[in-house]
């Protein structure tokens, strides 16, 4: 492949702008393909109580308002006619039922108190892309100026159609602070314009590439909005970080003399097998979304794993054919001094060296402490109230949230959190729904209950049956509304638990947004285990086959997830509670959205264990050469810990982008990924990593024979090849006159190594020897 790029630099390149040209169109249009919901479990029960609605009625709870205003009273003719109109268009419309209105059933609840504003209330039905595309229909016809009257359009259908919308700007604010601010960091980083350019110049491939994929992927499976904001700003953080490690890797081979061919060829041995390895850390973090049954989560989980994906094939040939066309170039444009390429101290002089030195004297108490302090800031996760999102996630200004803040401030009740409990049996008597009727309407926090023998109110009849309430009976089944009293998303989820709880001679469904919310929560619930289960055993996997060591995956699992602690503690604290709402301009609810954990999570992980790769890559090639743990550990953190720094500061800059989202749980993206990214690379790389690793000692290194002898055949070796079962251990004399450490090829044999070399200095032996041995199954030669 190296070789195909070497003599194709020039088709590589123009083959790849052609690609990210047709799929950057493709993905242009992506958000005409995605869907704005994505919050619930198509297999749950309120699911199949809406699909039998659907079906068997061709009905839904109430997802769309239409709040009419006026400037006299929606009782005067003029007024009366216009919204008449407005109805009569409505009900005239593909996929819209249930079609009610102040002025054609002049019930008191659709009137405001002040009698200037009236309401039209309906179910758009259809999958969630149909109803976002009648939606956009409905609000760009009907909302506005209509005639006398003034129309603002509501709900939750509206909800989500609005969410999209927003999602649309939020990318383009996103990358417009991203990109700039990316830019300046690299210049420093890299003291020149070329340099600097490329990161960002991959970053712009992968996501126009990514963009194109995902819209391809749309014609298998449907994709949720949320989609678009991860492969765009995911794309961005990975694809500067896979360059900063490659560009950098080839400045330094080009300073020690190579031409730009070797130097290119040893940078994809060295730090293109770190990025392929990252990248495979990354996707498969993201990969545990996909257990999860809610299309948001899911949706994440494809767009995470495309865009690691794309981003390492990028960086892996793009930016290889790139610096071979470069070559020597790659230092044009320089600004003056720069980071990466500033000085370096001798060898154990480095600040990196020293950090992990001074932690590694006293690695029981500051690792203690370090630990103690990620748990302190941790603690008001303990305390977290998961929710889902509502219009209060959206701006002020959207109609939607204005929409329902005046139905809660100005009418007396409304119907728009409207539960449904579906009986999908037909041989219920009117005594027996009657009972039931009955039953819920004494619920607390229920208003009314309409059903096909009737309303009711307080345990009993409200209003005898009329024509209208046949609609509640169909031959296979029946159903009930119920009408609560409250907007407040604790009370209802309390209601929807009393509703299921009533007893019924047959199946219970019961359907509405509060109980599609405590249907997702809990499958999110279920559904954990199995995706953290199936994550962290393909990590403890892979990082196994990078370091040949059982212990090291363990802590490197066990540390990655510890650096999330103050990133969760920091969710609740500023999202929930509130602290800082001013300031980051959301609205408080008193709860965070369940899939914001979960999705960040997945994200942090990756990137935790991205920047493992990085460390422990390191760490194992000075412990293979030196044989010595402290030595390996103090090395490796002073070589890498550079690069991991700029990184870390880098990617970090990309997520601040999240921060420009008027949606509130994006903005918890913004903090929550820069936080758990910078405590990460510092406080656990910094800290807790060399502690943990001094206290282990040799331990670090262990596994049983079995897995050794597996590791042995199928792990890899430094430059990323299998390895060979033919080992050799060379040992330099400490007493002869240019003494060099242990040069061991083979980890397996670096404790044997280091006895003999220690047991050679106490005998005083000066004259100079090699020592060659073979250790493991040796194959023949021949």
């Amino acid at each position: 492949m190296l070789e195909f790029t070497r003599r194709r630099s020039r088709w590589v390149l123009g083959v790849f702008a052609v690609l990210a040209v047709v799929l950057g169109a493709l993905g242009a249009t992506l958000f005409e393909r995605v869907e704005g919901g994505g919050y619930t479990d198509a297999g749950s029960e309120s699911s199949r109580a809406l699909e039998i609605l659907r079906e068997e009625f061709g009905q839904a709870p109430p997802n769309l308002l239409l709040l009419v205003e006026t400037e006299s009273s929606v009782d005067d003719p003029e007024s009366t006619a216009a919204a008449t109109a407005l109805v009569a268009n409505l009900q005239e419309r593909d996929g819209v039922a249930e079609v009610m209105s102040y002025w054609t059933t002049h019930l008191p609840a659709l009137r405001s108190v002040d009698g200037k504003q009236g309401l039209i209330v309906a179910s758009v039905l259809g999958s969630e892309r149909e109803i976002d595309q009648r939606v956009t229909a409905i609000s760009g016809e009907l909302t506005g100026e209509q005639g006398s009257l003034q129309v603002r359009a509501g709900g939750f259908a509206m909800l989500m159609h609005e969410t999209v919308e927003q999602s649309k700007t939020d990318i383009a604010k996103g990358e417009a602070i991203a990109f700039p601010l990316t830019l300046i960091a690299l210049l420093f980083v890299f003291g020149g314009l070329v340099a600097a350019s490329l990161p960002l110049l991959v970053a712009i491939g992968t996501v126009l590439t990514t963009m194109g994929a995902l819209w391809l992927l749309t014609l298998f499976t449907p994709l949720s909005v949320s989609a678009t904001n991860v492969a765009t700003l995911l794309g961005l953080g990975l694809a500067i970080d896979y360059s900063l490690l490659i560009v950098s890797r080839y400045r330094d081979e080009l300073a020690e003399g190579r031409t730009p061919a070797d130097a290119v060829a040893t940078t994809l041995r060295t730090a293109g097998r770190t990025v392929a390895f990252s990248a495979l850390t990354v996707a498969v973090a993201l990969a545990g979304l996909l257990f999860f049954p809610l299309l948001a989560i899911r949706s994440m989980g494809y767009a995470g794993i495309v865009v690691a994906a794309l981003a390492a094939l990028v960086s892996l040939t793009v930016l290889p054919a790139a610096l071979l066309l470069i070559g020597t170039r790659i230092d044009k444009g320089q600004l003056g001094w720069w980071f990466l390429r500033a000085p370096r101290p001798a060898p154990g002089e480095g600040a990196w060296h020293k950090l992990a030195t001074a932690v590694m004297r006293k690695p029981i108490s500051i690792g203690l402490a370090v630990t103690a302090l990620l748990l302190l800031l941790g603690a008001p996760f303990l305390g977290v109230n998961l929710g889902f999102p509502d219009e209060r996630i959206l701006p002020e200004s959207m109609d939607s949230r204005q929409v329902t803040e005046t139905v809660a401030r100005d009418f007396r009740e409304s119907d728009q959190h409207t539960l449904v409990a579906v009986l999908p049996d037909s041989a219920y008597s009117a005594a027996g729904l009657d009972t039931i009727a009955r039953a819920m309407s004494d619920l607390d926090n229920v208003r009314r209950v309409d059903t096909a023998t009737g309303s009711y109110a307080q345990g009993g009849l409200l209003v005898e049956p009329t024509a209208a309430n046949a609609r509640f009976r169909v031959e296979q089944a029946v159903y009930l509304s119920i009408v609560p009293t409250t907007g407040d998303s604790d009370a209802l989820a309390s209601l929807v638990e009393q509703v299921r709880a009533v007893q019924t001679p047959s199946e219970l469904l019961v359907g509405g947004v509060a109980a599609a919310n405590a249907d997702s929560v809990a499958a999110i619930e279920n559904e954990l285990p199995w995706a953290l289960g199936f994550v962290v055993i393909m990590m403890l996997i892979a990082l196994f086959a990078l370091t040949g060591s059982v212990v090291l995956p363990v802590l490197a699992v066990i540390l990655s997830a510890l650096s999330l602690t103050a990133t969760f503690g920091a969710l609740v604290w500023i999202f929930q509670d509130g602290h800082l709402s001013g300031v980051l301009g959301f609205t408080v609810t008193g709860d965070l959205s369940a899939t914001v954990p979960v999705m960040l999570f997945a994200a942090a992980f990756g990137l935790a264990m991205d920047y493992q790769v990085f460390l422990l890559s390191r760490i194992r090639e000075e412990y293979d050469r030196t044989g010595k743990n402290e030595t390996a550990v103090a090395l490796g953190l002073e070589r890498v810990g550079r690069i991991v720094t700029a990184a870390a500061i880098l990617i970090s800059l990309v997520f601040l982008g999240f921060l420009a989202s008027d949606i509130t749980f994006m903005k918890a993206f913004g903090i929550g990924l820069p936080l758990a990214v910078i405590v990460d690379a510092t406080l656990v790389r910094g800290f807790l990593l060399p502690a943990a690793m001094k206290v282990l000692g040799e331990a670090n290194w262990y596994a049983p024979e079995f897995l050794r002898r597996l590791h042995e055949r199928w792990g890899l070796d430094d430059s990323g090849s299998a390895r060979s079962p033919k080992r050799e251990v060379v040992v330099r004399d400490p007493l002869a006159a240019r003494p060099e450490a242990i040069v061991v090829v083979d980890p397996l044999a670096r404790a044997e190594a280091a006895r003999a070399e220690a047991a050679r200095a106490e005998d005083g032996a000066g004259a100079r020897e090699t020592l060659s041995a073979s250790v493991g199954s040796r194959e023949s030669s021949d």
